[in-house]
């Protein structure tokens, strides 16, 4: 990724954790950090700026991001992502990488791959399935996003349907690993 490119980084770590059975975001990662401190220094190699979207209330260490409170719980990833777009938009940024808190093997060379893909709204990694939280969204989409959540649309898949949407085809890899259940902490 050129380094005179504008592009932003989105956490999301505001997610329920109903299958974990608790906060993702402040989960041991196995080098010593919390998920959310991993995720956070990763992006900010090669992004600036990185935004947190966190919960009301939900405790975090001190970041080197800026923390942005979802308003509304319980809706899903989507309206989050719309929050954090506008928010690099207003930094001005053209592009945010938007990612899942809960991913203890996230990588700079995926986002170094995707970010080689330009003239579209999204770039999503594919092996197999689309990795939503782990791609490259233009950050003008967030008007898109706020139409299609004030017609009650809650999934990612929404948005990515109605752009412009280039998938990269990846082999299967830990990269792409969502932690979703105590089993799947590495470790």
């Amino acid at each position: 990724m050129s380094m005179t490119e504008s592009m932003a980084a989105v956490v999301l770590a505001g997610g329920a954790s109903r299958r974990m059975g608790r906060d993702k975001a402040t989960m041991a990662h196995p080098d010593g950090q919390t998920m959310v401190e991993f995720v956070v220094s990763l992006l900010k190699s090669r992004c600036e700026p990185v935004f947190v979207i966190a919960a009301p209330g939900q405790p975090l260490p001190t970041l080197d991001a800026e923390v942005l409170r979802d308003e509304v719980r319980g809706v899903g990833p989507l309206l989050a992502t719309g929050r954090g777009l506008r928010a690099a938009a207003a930094a001005g940024a053209d592009r945010a990488f938007v990612s899942a808190v809960d991913m203890p093997f996230l990588s700079t060379d995926l986002i170094d791959e995707l970010a080689a893909f330009r003239g579209v709204d999204i770039v999503l990694p594919w092996d197999g399935r689309d990795h939503y939280l782990a791609g490259i969204y233009r950050t003008s989409l967030a008007d898109q996003i706020d139409v299609l959540v004030a017609a009650g649309e809650r999934s990612m898949r929404a948005l990515a349907d109605t752009v412009v949407t280039h998938r990269v085809v990846l082999p299967e890899t830990r990269m792409l690993t969502n932690l979703n259940a105590q089993a799947d902490t590495p470790g």
